[in-house]
Order: C-alpha cells, then structure tokens, then sequence
C-alpha cells in the first residue's frame, strides 16, 4: 500500500511511446533517474510476449528505484508482476480486482463525473482519478472535459487521495493543484519532441520540480 500519493503519476502509454521512437524500458529508466515514483504502464494493444518482457523489465527497475507500478486494465499481468492496478469504468470491477490482487495492491479507478466520483467512494480503491481536466490527445475517444471548476466541486464528494488526468501540463498543473487534486497525471507532456533518455530525465526534473513547489 502506498503510505502518501506521489504528487506526479508518470503515465507510459506504449502507444506515445511508439510514436516517439522511445523504448520502454529506456524510457522507465529516465523517468526514474529523473525522479518519478509512481508509473503506470498503459498498454492498449495486443499483449504480445515482447510487450510482456518489456513490462517485467519496467517492474525491476521500478522495485529496484523503490519506485510504485500500476499497470493499466490488466488484473493478471499486475498479478504476475506484483504490481498495482488501474481499472477504468468499463473494466473488471474494482470489487471483483480486489478480490484478485488482495488486500495488499494498489488500485485506482477512473471517474468522469460528479455521479461516477460518488459512487467511488464505496469502491475498495487506493486512489481515484478525475477526468480529462483538460481536452487531451492520449485517448482515440476521451470522454467530455470536466474543467478546473468541476474539479474544484468533485474535490469536496471523496475523501480518497484524487489523481486529475487529462491534458495536463507543466504549464497548467499549479491550478489543478489549487483546485484540490492529490496528484497529476501526465502522458504526453513527461516526452519532449524528438526526446532521448537524457531529454526525458531532464523534463522528468523540471515536472519533480514544480510537483514538490507546491503546498
């Protein structure tokens, strides 16, 4: 179990990754030198032996950095690696991953709204996230942005630790902090344009930066 929520949620979405010519073992291992301490693999393809091998890898580095892993949907291959979970709202249910993982896992669960939020709260879930904050490319079908303000609402009908996801960057993150949220999380914005490791290492600082900024 998590003692406190990282205030950065690095998100490795293998896709983005793909896309940008980045491995991802490389990828994991600039983003732990650079100071991450809570990753989610994200895997929306076929879960092929190579993508399984890339993922065991991610989950050493990560053990050996004291470093959290949640992987994205998949109950078994969070089992099979002693990872968290993250389960959206048309995933296994967190009642039914609990039963599989046990008492000792992390899971999150995906909101995207006030009505989804609320009900939540009754889930045996870790942390739960709230959004897309922001319009976002990440997803080929993103639900409706839920904004600052709604943000700023929802903080007041969980007390669970609350992730924001959705467009967020290192220019906006401070407001989404002020509007109650526990931690961000970001995707595209951890991968400059045309990144090596050392790139990704290098925005990895300056996100630890701004995170540890605020108050």
């Amino acid at each position: 179990m998590l003692k406190a929520l990282p205030r950065l949620y690095a998100i490795l979405d293998t896709g983005t990754l793909a896309t940008r010519g980045l491995a991802l073992p490389e990828t994991t291992s600039a983003m732990l030198e650079g100071g991450a301490r809570l990753l989610q693999i994200r895997h929306k393809g076929l879960w092929s032996t190579a993508a399984f091998e890339d993922t065991r890898a991610v989950a050493a580095l990560c053990k050996e950095a004291g470093a959290t892993l949640i992987v994205n949907d998949r109950a078994d291959i969070a089992k099979l690696l002693g990872a968290g979970l993250h389960v959206g709202q048309e995933d296994l249910a967190p009642a039914d991953a609990r039963a599989q993982l046990g008492d000792g896992a992390i899971i999150g669960y995906s909101t995207h709204t006030a009505e989804q939020l609320r009900a939540a709260a009754a889930e045996p879930v870790d942390y739960v996230a709230l959004g897309p904050i922001y319009s976002t490319s990440s997803k080929l079908n993103p639900d409706p942005v839920v904004g600052i303000e709604e943000l700023r609402r929802a903080r007041a009908l969980t007390g669970k630790p609350l992730v924001a996801i959705g467009g967020i960057t290192r220019e906006n993150a401070s407001a989404v902090f002020a509007a109650g949220a526990d931690a961000v999380a970001a995707i595209a914005d951890l991968l400059p344009a045309n990144a090596t490791a050392a790139d990704v290492r290098r925005r990895i600082e300056e996100w630890c930066a701004i995170v540890g900024a605020v108050r």
